[in-house]
């Protein structure tokens, strides 16, 4: 069994491989090839006022793969002083994060590797983006507006530039620096000119692809900044202004993320950034929670809750490349991707490649395997 760390899955996952596994996973999904369980996350109340425990967990399987990703998260939702509200995150310390993949085999139910989270799910997620702009975006686009200048963002413009020919980038953050930084940082790996800006409607204005990517509580753009002939994706479930549903002539969902199961007092949809979570705690403990929002025109109705927008269920990515629902047919139209679901099949196919390849090339920490197993039937 392998222990594989950040920085093996960093020298050895690109993103056209990233880009790769995922679509081919997704396209199995219809026939049984593949599978997946959409994130469920539990809360219970910590040693803080102001925040909670979280707990999440997602599970995909194909191609001789299943991956559980495991996150275990103290969660804030602070306000600064320019009213951005934010959901923040980490363990045992600030700055310090718990995310792992555990990696087994479908064909003997053997445990294969333990993964850190960390890169490869930037590289899952930008890898997403990626595949939505690439079916989805115009094929002359060129120009990315995006908004947030974390490492999520500097995934999703690398999958851009994946799929489509991209010479700029305008970025916007609330802090400067962080938007100098990623300039300059994403100049100089993907050789495109990349400029910070003030505003982030000059981010927006005259973009090809409108990529909001943050951790948002509200949104961060107006749905009016939207263009004909945009192509339009997310990261966060609250950026996104309600309103934008209505700008939208084509949308697609990257898979399930919905659940068909019935809220109760103890278990809710859109709870923070959670699609769906348990809930521990008093009801005086459960005020610390922000207020339930849905997504845009995407779940949170009661008493189910499933991916639905306006006229009924949302065609996903299969649905897309099979031909049942149609995709952009006409440079004026704008077109979305909703880039949520799938989580835990993602983990599973490019969990599954990145284990494959340290094999091959001899990385990672070999532990017993004997550790992880027992001759007590459970």
């Amino acid at each position: 069994m392998l222990i594989i760390n950040n920085d093996i899955v960093h020298d050895i996952l690109t993103m056209e491989d990233t880009i790769r596994v995922q679509e081919e996973a997704f396209s199995k999904l219809p026939t049984g090839g593949a599978i997946h369980r959409p994130r469920i996350d539990i809360y219970m109340p910590c040693g803080r006022e102001d925040g909670y425990f979280r707990w999440g967990t997602m599970e995909g399987a194909s191609d001789g793969f299943l991956a559980i990703r495991m996150k275990s998260d103290i969660i804030t939702w602070p306000k600064d002083a320019n009213g951005n509200w934010t959901e923040e995150k980490y363990c045992r310390e600030p700055g310090t994060y718990c995310g792992l993949i555990f990696l087994v085999s479908t064909e003997n139910a053997e445990p294969l590797a333990f993964i850190n989270d960390g890169n490869l799910q930037h590289m899952r997620v930008g890898a997403g983006a990626g595949i939505g702009a690439k079916h989805l975006a115009r094929k002359d686009a060129h120009t990315v507006g995006m908004l947030g200048s974390g490492g999520m963002a500097r995934a999703y413009l690398e999958a851009f530039t994946i799929v489509r020919d991209i010479e700029s980038c305008r970025v916007f953050s609330p802090t400067p620096e962080h938007r100098e930084e990623y300039a300059e940082v994403m100049h100089r790996k993907l050789g495109i000119e990349v400029t910070p800006v003030e505003d982030p409607r000059d981010a927006v204005a005259g973009a090809d692809i409108l990529s909001s990517c943050t951790d948002s509580m509200t949104p961060v753009y107006d749905p009016d900044w939207i263009e004909p002939g945009m192509h339009v994706t997310n990261l966060g479930r609250r950026e996104m202004p309600e309103a934008a549903m209505d700008k939208f002539d084509v949308v697609i969902r990257q898979g399930t993320a919905g659940l068909p199961m019935r809220e109760t007092g103890r278990f809710k949809a859109e709870i923070g950034l959670s699609p769906a979570a348990y809930i521990g705690g008093t009801d005086e403990e459960m005020k610390r929670l922000p207020s339930k929002n849905p997504a845009p025109g995407f779940g949170g109705d009661s008493p189910e809750f499933t991916d639905r927008g306006k006229g009924g269920e949302v065609p996903d990515f299969a649905d897309l490349i099979s031909g049942k629902a149609a995709g952009r047919t006409r440079d004026d139209q704008v077109t979305f991707y909703r880039n949520v679901g799938n989580q835990g099949l993602q983990f599973s196919a490019v969990g599954g490649w990145v284990y494959t390849k340290a094999r091959e090339l001899g990385l990672g920490r070999e532990i017993p395997t004997e550790w992880f197993l027992q001759d007590i039937r459970d």
